[in-house]
């Protein structure tokens, strides 16, 4: 008898491919033959073309879907056609039951593949405001589903449902003393971890490195700063440790910090959340942005879960006074995230996404 087949898509940043993650191994429980739909080169190819044997990785061309002038703007929509008739080619193959699409330039190409294919597509959508993506995907789909309650405003209601952030389950099995041996930190000091994001963040590796010294004295920092950023003229810190980028040792580096400094893109911050870190949050600037992390990080204060400040207002004020006021208010904050339980399992997103398929 034929396994049933799901086709995931979604890339371009670790936002677009966490939730995937977390589904594949419900779907792969289910008896689902799991297939990804990604880019040559993105992030995607290595989390789950390389990091995930057990799920079949397809590549395709895609364009980059830009906001600003560009000559590429004129040659990739010809990337974007190819990679339709590819993604085409591997659906008619596959038949599969449906395409679930965590949005990303690449996963342009795949729904409306899907669409000529008559294959349903449900897409989700984690930040206040939909991406360009899953702007052109929705008109595609057969419904989206929502993180936060707002976005609702912004996509059509009678395909549209809120469900909350999707969080992995591993995420709440990590373990303190393995996070400090991952880190090679003693755990005798409070433990700040620094996230920029998959791509790092030179803002917030600025920021720390120049008052590392006031920082080191009284913390012990764990600092993701993307890929080509470490310094290595900080090694031989003590109590400070640098990683370009981790998957799996997340949960462990998550469970061994007391504080969080970080972007706000919103499965990061909605992770931090679920297992009580207070965050200061410096969200990435409407300059550099369609400015969605601007409005994840206003609702996150709005809450009362995190403390925020501007890319511009870092840039005049002292890193040292901010993490010293979010120490201050720990407790007010992790009062305030017990109060917030709005998360789906796995298990029930998959359940949310199988009823819409052929």
């Amino acid at each position: 008898m034929k396994r049933p087949i799901v086709v995931l898509t979604g890339g371009g940043t670790a936002g677009h491919v966490s939730v995937n993650e977390a589904l594949i191994p419900e779907f792969l429980e289910r008896g689902y033959e799991v297939h990804y739909i990604g880019s040559y080169d993105g992030i995607e190819k290595e989390l789950i073309g390389q990091g995930r044997p057990e799920v079949t990785y397809h590549a395709i061309q895609s364009g980059k879907l830009r906001r600003y002038f560009s000559m590429k703007n004129f040659t990739d929509p010809f990337k974007v056609g190819a990679g339709v008739m590819q993604a085409f080619s591997i659906l008619r193959k596959l038949k599969p039951d449906i395409v679930f699409s965590k949005g990303g330039f690449v996963s342009v190409p795949v729904v409306m593949a899907a669409r000529m294919a008559k294959v349903p597509v449900v897409v989700h959508e984690s930040d206040v405001t939909p991406g360009l993506a899953n702007k052109l995907a929705l008109p595609m789909s057969n419904h989206i589903f929502t993180v936060f309650e707002e976005t609702l405003k912004y996509v059509p209601s009678a395909k549209s449902t809120c469900t909350g952030p999707v969080i992995r389950p591993e995420l709440f099995r990590g373990d303190r003393k393995e996070g400090l041996r991952i880190a090679g930190l003693s755990g005798e000091k409070p433990v700040i971890l620094v996230m920029g994001g998959s791509q790092g963040s030179v803002v917030l590796n600025e920021a720390v490195r120049k008052e590392l010294d006031w920082i080191a004295e009284r913390f012990e920092v764990i600092h993701l700063c993307g890929k080509g950023h470490k310094d290595m003229a900080k090694e031989q810190v003590t109590g400070y440790t640098q990683f370009e980028y981790v998957t799996d040792a997340l949960p462990h580096l998550l469970a061994a910090s007391d504080f969080a400094v970080s972007r706000a893109g919103s499965n990061a911050i909605f992770e931090m959340l679920a297992v009580q870190k207070p965050m200061l949050l410096v969200p990435l600037s409407a300059a550099k942005s369609r400015g969605d992390q601007l409005l994840n990080a206003s609702l996150f204060k709005s809450l009362g879960v995190a403390h925020v400040i501007t890319e511009e207002e870092l840039e005049k004020a002292r890193l040292s006074d901010l993490i010293s006021n979010l120490v201050s208010e720990k407790d007010v904050l992790i009062a305030n995230m017990k109060k917030y339980n709005q998360t789906k399992s796995p298990e029930s997103m998959v359940d949310l996404i199988l009823s819409y398929k052929n």
